[in-house]
């Protein structure tokens, strides 16, 4: 089974390794993957010293900060998107049913309408500390003397979500001329991704991935019951709680640099296990390359072949929207 994931893996990351030359090229000047190759082969070993002809400022300066955050922030949200529907227990689980994307995007509309601050900076500190914030408060509403249950949990995140959309609506009233700016934010996009935000979204990903990839086969023991998971020795309550945290704070760190995007951590896991099947040990690892893909070859549509540069949340939701139905009716068909 190992060598079987080993070799899988690897094969879906030269295809993304692949997309990324490709996309790097695409453009309204467009330029051969083996130039975008060497370009970014001459920055990685001569750094500062590299040539800095238009090509190599479109590539390194401007569409790879973008290509590659795109890629991080699909692999993060499918991440989450893992860990939630193993914890839940619900097909329907995705990183925004625990309120975290609504807290985000409240903290975001603080971070715009704070005079004299770099939006830059405090959109996604904001944002983080909304998703942090509304976390715990799902948490504490859910929690009772039994420990936490899936159900209230979900429950929980409706509440707050409710609360909070209320809020952004609130917010947006009172920001005058900011409300686009607001608006689009909140809609999704990757336009003017900087290093700063490949770099924060990366290192997120990467303490994320080996915080949930440890717990793996906890996991995998969870997902088949809170009582059969007790029975094998697991902390069903540290573990969840652990885990929880994890995913949402990977989350806030996605939505952060990248507003919302949704139906990324939804369906990507579903896609995933027909491929890989239930074992979060190879299921873990495949989401995360499945959701870099598809986020970035969604983004690259929006950037390259679409007419205008349409936010990356709203053409997701439009080809997610359908799936999500599907999933919905079938899980209604098996329960019947």
């Amino acid at each position: 089974m190992f060598r079987s994931t080993l070799v899988m893996i690897c094969v879906f990351s030269i295809i993304l390794g692949l997309i990324i030359l490709v996309s790097s090229g695409l453009g309204y000047i467009s330029i051969p993957p083996f130039k975008v190759a060497n370009i970014i082969l001459s920055s990685i070993i001569q750094g500062k010293q590299a040539a800095k002809d238009i090509h190599s400022v479109v590539i390194l300066d401007v569409r790879l900060p973008r290509i590659l955050t795109s890629a991080i922030v699909g692999a993060g949200l499918s991440l989450s998107g893992t860990v939630f529907q193993g914890i839940l227990l619900n097909p329907l689980a995705d990183p925004y049913t625990l309120g975290v994307s609504a807290g985000a995007a409240f903290g975001a509309a603080i971070g715009f309408l704070i005079p004299f601050s770099d939006p830059v900076y405090s959109v996604p500190v904001f944002a983080f500390l909304g998703a942090l914030c509304s976390l715990f408060m799902v948490i504490y509403l859910s929690s009772s003397d039994a420990g936490l249950s899936s159900n209230h949990l979900i429950l929980s995140g409706i509440i707050v979500t409710s609360i909070l959309s209320a809020a952004i609506s609130f917010l947006k009233y009172l920001a005058n001329e900011q409300v686009s700016v607001i608006i689009f934010w909140l809609m999704g996009s990757f336009v003017s991704k900087t290093w700063f935000e490949v770099n924060l979204t990366w290192i997120t990903l990467c303490i994320g991935f080996m915080i949930v990839f440890w717990y793996a086969r906890d996991l995998n023991l969870i997902s088949l019951g809170a009582k059969t998971a007790v029975t094998t020795g697991v902390n069903t309550q540290r573990v969840t709680l652990i885990l929880l945290i994890t995913a949402s704070l990977i989350t806030a760190i996605c939505v952060s640099v990248s507003g919302i995007i949704g139906f990324i951590g939804l369906l990507v896991p579903h896609m995933t296990r027909w491929i890989t099947g239930p074992d979060n040990r190879r299921l873990i690892p495949m989401s995360m390359l499945f959701g870099a893909i598809l986020l970035l070859c969604a983004d690259t549509i929006t950037r390259t072949v679409l007419p205008h540069d349409i936010p990356i949340g709203v053409f997701t939701a439009l080809i997610g929207g359908p799936v999500f139905c599907y999933i919905f009716r079938q899980q209604m068909t098996i329960k019947n």
